[in-house]
């Protein structure tokens, strides 16, 4: 009798760790594929997640060509199943492109690679954005514009807001761009 007792709790006991193993490899899966939404555009492979935390000031710094522009915020771009979007430059000659020049903390807006734009001042904070109402890193510059850096890389960064008027009224706010220099 008592070894069959030890037997059924030693059964009991390593039943419940096996199923709590699995229910943190199924949760652990879950909490993956919703924090990262991978995809390609124009050729470019890409996964977009929401930064944890400040972001260095000094990975904006390069110039950055516009890849892709989705037609949404972040929020319905991570529950989209099928999130690629496209973007049609309106250049005839170059790329749309952004320059950030960190140490000075001045930008270039978005513009034709062929045309040249004047520096506008800005400041990046972590805070919460008050365009947003989000914990977040965002810029903010003119003194009551804002753009959401949802996460900057060596290669890619991912920015949230009116980066192109003349997106904008179509409803392009998630822009990802890749580093050219």
């Amino acid at each position: 009798m008592k070894k069959f007792l030890l037997l059924a709790s030693a059964v009991f006991f390593l039943q419940s760790c096996v199923v709590r193993t699995a229910t943190k490899v199924v949760s652990g899966a879950v909490n993956l594929s919703y924090k990262a939404v991978k995809g390609t555009v124009n050729g470019i492979s890409w996964a977009v997640s929401k930064a944890k935390g400040k972001i260095d000031e000094d990975r904006l710094d390069g110039t950055w060509k516009v890849v892709g522009v989705y037609r949404g915020s972040f929020e319905d771009f991570s529950k989209d199943q099928n999130p690629d979007g496209s973007f049609t430059s309106e250049c005839t000659e170059g790329f749309d492109q952004i320059v950030f020049k960190a140490k000075k903390s001045k930008f270039k807006p978005v513009h034709c690679s062929t045309q040249d734009e004047d520096w506008v001042k800005y400041s990046m904070e972590f805070g919460k954005n008050p365009s947003t109402k989000e914990k977040e890193n965002y810029i903010e510059y003119n003194s009551s514009n804002y753009i959401s850096v949802i996460d900057v890389t060596n290669k890619t960064m991912v920015l949230e807001g009116n980066l192109m008027p003349k997106l904008g009224f179509s409803g392009g706010k998630l822009y990802l761009l890749e580093k050219v220099k």
